[in-house]
């Protein structure tokens, strides 16, 4: 884009990382949504030349995108993109399952939702969600009316593989940043019965802070001790035994398996899923 002959000094653009904003194109040339919502990643300056680079998060769906920004140290008669914040707002009736919204300044996740229409004129339409708290776990059910508004949460969930764990925590490295995030125990739960050095999960934040993490829907373990087999044992019906896996969470397994192999197991249900 040319800079024109009318141009002036513009006063520093400050940015910063996981504010909301909306993108509106000042240019036909910028590959912008308009009135978008967006949360900002970073705002980094280009070496090679006077522009700004944006890396973006497009909400709902989440997708990741890097716009060019007009640097302010330049002059300049049109800037390419023009910044507006804007509170993203979810009417109740149109939250469905499995969407985020927020609540009395805590995010939620909802695990059904039941909308009741009034039959007699004048009656409002109510919506029934039962609803998790992703920052303390309690599920509930809920009414709202049907036009009952919540922001969207600023959620964001990073890559992150398993470190250690003392007694302030456990330790996580952020496979983008190779930042280091810290989890309590309370947020770590009994996960760590499924999680060896090393390992890939995901890590669940809320307005940039780490509030818990997902495991993958199978992991795998080494079995530290089991019985052996004994033929014979599936004419009795035995067709499990106990095993001890390596970080200590015992589950059952079928009789053939041996210690030193390695098995699948469902996070969820903690079960045996196969051999690895």
């Amino acid at each position: 884009m040319m800079i024109g002959s009318t141009t002036r000094q513009l006063p520093p653009v400050q940015l910063q990382g996981a504010q909301r904003v909306c993108l509106a194109p000042l240019a036909p040339q910028t590959p912008l949504t308009p009135l978008t919502p967006y949360s900002l990643r970073s705002c980094e300056r280009a070496p090679s030349n006077p522009f700004r680079t944006i890396s973006c998060r497009r909400y709902p769906m989440k997708l990741e995108k890097t716009f060019l920004l007009y640097s302010c140290e330049i002059r300049r008669a049109v800037p390419a993109v023009k910044m507006v914040f804007m509170p993203a707002l979810l009417d109740a009736i149109d939250i469905k399952r499995k969407m985020y919204f927020e609540f009395e300044g805590a995010p939620y996740y909802c695990m059904d939702v039941d909308v009741s229409t009034p039959t007699a004129r004048g009656g409002q339409t109510l919506v029934r969600f039962k609803m998790r708290n992703l920052l303390t776990r309690a599920v509930f059910d809920k009414t709202f009316k049907a036009g009952e508004k919540f922001k969207e949460p600023d959620l964001e969930t990073v890559e992150a593989s398993y470190l250690y764990s003392d007694s302030e925590g456990s330790y996580f490295l952020d496979q983008e940043s190779f930042d280091t995030i810290q989890l309590s125990p309370d947020k770590i739960g009994d996960a760590l019965e499924l999680m060896i050095e090393g390992a890939i999960i995901k890590i669940d934040k809320f307005n940039g802070n780490p509030i818990g993490l997902q495991l993958p829907e199978k992991v795998e373990l080494a079995v530290t001790y089991t019985e052996p087999g004994v033929r014979g044992d599936t004419a009795r019906g035995d067709v499990t035994k106990p095993a001890r896996l390596e970080t200590g969470l015992e589950i059952k397994v079928p009789f053939f398996i041996k210690e030193g192999e390695k098995v699948k197991v469902f996070t969820e249900t903690r079960e045996f899923a196969g051999r690895a």
